[in-house]
């Protein structure tokens, strides 16, 4: 997910949440430290989720090791350069195609 969409819809969010919170409690100073918890909260979760899709993408060397091996060799698949080798060894293509 990208910052722009990210932080779209954590405004979006902390927006309803405040909306919310104020309308149960009827109390701005509740609503304000509510929302920076949830606020708070929100980011430790995207952190969060970073991580674990940089952990989950593996080490760097790995997929340069395999590429380089020949196995899993990537191949573009663009008109006349059908079957020649990615100049980029461990960039996959998409799986949309």
């Amino acid at each position: 997910m990208s910052f722009p969409l990210f932080l779209r819809g954590f405004v979006i969010a902390m927006l309803a949440f405040a909306i919310a919170s104020y309308a149960i409690t009827q109390s701005a100073w509740t609503t304000v430290v509510n929302t920076v918890i949830c606020g708070v909260l929100i980011q430790i979760g995207y952190f969060v989720a970073v991580l674990f899709m940089l952990w989950r993408s593996g080490a760097p060397g790995r997929h340069g090791d395999r590429a380089s091996s020949g196995k899993g060799a990537v191949t573009e698949v663009s008109g006349e350069q059908e079957g020649k080798t990615s100049s980029m060894p461990g960039v996959g293509r998409s799986r949309l195609r």
